[in-house]
């Protein structure tokens, strides 16, 4: 793989969005509950990032972890959909396909208030792991028939931990998928040579950041961060130039009560500021940019 390190060189082409807005702005929430590895789901090992690191002997159960985790699809699924539709505001959720499968029912839910499903993995893992095309392809569908029992509908987008394997994007291709979001180096989408479009995704706007020592620590800082990022490429769109942004969000991370300020103030920015953008599904940005950019 030769990397592009100059993409669009800066002749950014010339767009609106559907609603006329150049900027488009994606929520995402992760849902990954009961995909992450645990040795009492009979994986050979357990996750080890969460709200602490864990301590438990390797190859051992690991409960309270296992817990921690649940409490996104018990609790803090609830709270974070509530609160999408009192501000009506469109997400697209990364769900592992284990996830689905386990909690069916939470997923079903975001699914009826029109939310997008989009396929995460079979697992909370990184696809640059598998070992050939045949056995990423197998949990590809059983991912997607996962998710498409639980919502009724078959996923077009895609994005997995970490990083793709050398042939996830034509094993994606081949499935009728019509993006994929592993990529983090552009403020706009961009074709690939597999024909899916590239939804770029950002970790820099994204509440992982609690979990890491030089992130959020207070649920302002993520909200004051997003605002931060919202007034630049505001700045730019008024310019002429097409934006994407990019917020990620975990159930089991601003779910929790101590952290659920920063989803709030987030999505309350996004309700104050939608006359001057397009807060959309991952699947109408790929769609949009497909249509306007040849």
């Amino acid at each position: 793989m030769i990397r592009d390190l100059v993409g669009y060189g800066g002749g950014w082409p010339d767009f609106r969005w559907p609603n006329g807005s150049r900027l488009a702005v994606s929520v995402v929430i992760n849902f990954e509950e009961g995909a992450e590895r645990q040795v009492l789901e009979g994986d050979g090992e357990n996750e080890r990032i969460g709200e602490v690191i864990s301590v438990v002997p390797e190859g051992r159960p690991d409960p309270g972890l296992a817990q921690i985790f649940a409490y996104g699809t018990r609790a803090g699924a609830w709270r974070m959909m509530e609160a999408l539709k009192r501000h009506s505001i469109p997400a697209t959720l990364f769900v592992c396909g284990r996830a689905a499968e386990r909690a069916a029912p939470v997923l079903s839910a975001f699914a009826a208030h029109g939310h997008e499903a989009a396929c995460h993995g079979w697992l909370w893992r990184a696809h640059a792991d598998y070992d050939s095309s045949e056995e990423e392809a197998a949990d590809l569908d059983r991912a997607a028939a996962a998710i498409r029992a639980a919502t009724g509908e078959t996923p077009k987008g895609f994005f997995c931990r970490g990083a793709e394997s050398p042939w996830t994007r034509s094993l994606l291709a081949e499935r009728g998928y019509a993006y994929t979001s592993n990529a983090f180096d552009d403020d706009l989408p961009y074709r690939d040579p597999s024909g899916l479009v590239v939804v770029p995704y950002a970790l820099d706007s994204n509440d992982m950041k609690f979990f890491h020592p030089n992130g959020f620590v207070q649920p302002g800082e993520m909200a004051e961060y997003v605002r931060g990022a919202l007034d630049v490429l505001e700045c730019e769109a008024r310019a002429g130039l097409p934006r994407l942004l990019n917020i990620g969000f975990h159930l089991r991370i601003v779910g929790r009560p101590g952290r659920f300020a920063a989803f709030q103030e987030i999505l309350l920015e996004l309700d104050r500021r939608r006359d001057r953008l397009w807060p959309a599904r991952r699947i109408e940005i790929a769609r949009a940019f497909a249509e306007a950019v040849s």
